[in-house]
């Protein structure tokens, strides 16, 4: 099969210790002054000084430690994206959800609980807009004996949301922290992967971005995705790929071309008419050998920057491996069945102040006509300590009217209760959530993202679910994911078994739209025996204030 080299994409692609029970990571926050975008004079928050930040690499059902150190201007957070975390929610990340942000000048030493995963997964900054720069890999490796089955910003956010108005686009996408030579200011930092002719290599693409969903290829060479989201896949062979923001996929390469420079791009996929940046990021797949080093490599034809129908055929197509060393066991006797109408909205401007929003007002997000506001306490602290008035336990199963959702909107109104809503779940629930896209405000592709769990996603389609479509479903080999987009004006059903007892966040992975209020948060509750109760929380959870 030849050579398996691991690379990540920010997007991040990342060149894949021993196995261990424990292991410990130390990370600094810290602003760190960098050169490779298109400016001068920039300073970022990194962790240890690096951009991506530091992989994390371990073995199925390992459990990591990481010391994190803030020294940098204001509180931050860290989620291990994927991470099921089985009954420790006290390490997940979120903001003001399961802990409040670490002070600067100060500690925290996060848990990180591996169970099921293998793969790729990533660890990143879950306050603010700061994930832009804080994040890194997190490689999962079979346990040891056993092989894989296959052949071997905050400023921007705040300035926004105080005005009510589109953040300012992104300067450039990344891969690695390089924005290649599709820029002008970086054609000295183009990230180049070197390959071998008739070798493999495994690439672990990570999409850090915050606001796009990419495609991605390889000029006149096929890829074969073989896992998503720490999970495996059946192979498909296919000529791009499309990842949205939050997702990951394990992907094989192999150099069977005539020796020579390639280019490997990734370029936006934008289903709406919100402001979006229509620039590439690409690198280099390089050959080893004698030819001519000064030719202008060969482009991939990745699919253009509105194609709908090219983005959805490739999700379409994902299955499950659903062999016997990786069985699906997909919930077939549904006790919760919940509905979410996911929607972009507008609030009016207060009194007294301009707003930048459509018409003068303010951009806003909501999840079954809730937008969701975040307490000053975490709920995760809350709710273990039984602490009142934090939050309600009244986020709706099913959206408060209905409409056609995908349809005519124009005569109804945009704006959404403002409020902070938990969905509570009973433990060993067997749980389906519809998602339905509706035609609000800038419709578009809403990847989300549940913590605490990975899901099955059993449908998908456009425009209104229709009940006659449960027939219809993927109940033998659906993808297991975290993270999953749901259609512009369309809807996805997904699948999962109550048995990790916490406070989860769900959340749109579009930064914009989870700033927003495109969330909520799912609580699980404790089961009858021991081992199905939330564990208690560190000494060091850090301080609200």
């Amino acid at each position: 099969m030849g050579t398996f080299l691991g690379f990540v994409v920010t997007m991040t692609l990342l060149f894949c210790m021993a196995q261990g029970e424990v292991l410990y990571y130390d990370f600094v926050v810290k602003e760190t002054p960098i050169q490779m975008l298109c400016g001068t004079n920039q300073t970022v928050l990194t962790v240890n000084g690096l951009f991506p930040g530091p992989q994390i690499q371990a073995h199925q059902g390992d459990t990591i430690y990481v010391n994190v150190t803030n020294t940098g201007p204001y509180g931050v957070t860290i989620h291990s994206h994927g991470v099921r975390q089985i009954r420790y929610p006290w390490s997940d990340g979120p903001e003001y959800i399961t802990q409040c942000p670490i002070p600067t000048n100060s500690s925290f030493l996060q848990k990180i609980i591996l169970t099921e995963e293998e793969g790729t997964l990533w660890w990143h900054a879950h306050s603010d807009w700061t994930r832009a720069t804080i994040h890194g890999p997190i490689i999962i490796l079979p346990v040891n004996g056993t092989n894989y089955p296959y052949k071997d910003t905050k400023d921007i956010i705040d300035e926004a949301l105080a005005t009510g108005g589109d953040p300012d686009l992104s300067v450039a996408y990344t891969i690695n922290g390089q924005p290649g030579d599709s820029y002008s200011c970086s054609n000295d930092s183009t990230y180049n992967l070197t390959a071998v002719q008739g070798k493999t290599y495994l690439l672990r693409i990570i999409h850090s971005g915050l606001n796009e969903e990419m495609f991605f290829g390889i000029a006149d060479h096929n890829i074969t995705v073989v896992g998503m989201d720490g999970a495996y896949l059946k192979p498909l062979n296919t000529e791009y790929l499309m990842i949205t923001p939050g997702q990951t996929m394990d992907v094989l390469v192999t150099a069977n071309q005539t020796p020579g420079r390639y280019y490997m791009v990734f370029s936006p996929f934008v289903d709406t008419n919100a402001p979006s940046n229509d620039n590439v990021t690409r690198g280099i797949f390089q050959y080893t050998g004698t030819y001519n080093q000064s030719e202008t490599p060969v482009l991939p034809e990745l699919p253009g920057l509105t194609n709908k129908s090219d983005a959805g055929n490739f999700t379409i197509q994902l299955r499950s491996l659903n062999s016997a060393e990786h069985p699906s066991t997909v919930p077939t006797n549904i006790t919760r069945n919940i509905t979410i109408t996911v929607s972009v909205n507008q609030q009016p401007c207060p009194t007294n102040q301009t707003c930048n929003g459509p018409d003068g007002s303010m951009h806003s997000a909501s999840l079954n006509n809730i937008s969701f506001s975040a307490p000053s306490i975490s709920i995760l602290q809350a709710y273990y300590n039984n602490l009142q008035g934090v939050y309600n336990k009244t986020f709706p199963d099913t959206p408060p009217f209905v409409f056609d959702y995908t349809g005519n909107v124009s005569a109804l109104g945009e704006a959404a209760n403002v409020t902070t809503e938990v969905l509570m779940i009973n433990h060993n629930e067997e749980v389906e959530i519809r998602f339905q896209g509706t035609n609000l405000g800038a419709a578009e592709n809403h990847p989300m993202h549940l913590h605490g769990y990975s899901f099955y996603v059993v449908g998908m389609g456009d425009g209104n679910f229709s009940d006659s479509y449960v027939s219809q479903y993927n109940t033998v080999d659906p993808p297991f994911v975290n993270t999953v987009g749901l259609p512009k004006n369309g809807w996805t059903a997904i699948r999962f078994k109550a048995d990790n007892p916490g406070v989860w966040f769900m959340h749109c992975h579009l930064e914009r739209h989870a700033s927003w209020g495109m969330d909520t948060v799912i609580v699980v509750k404790d089961g009858p025996n021991d081992d199905q109760k939330v564990l208690p929380p560190p000494d060091d959870v850090p301080p609200c204030s």
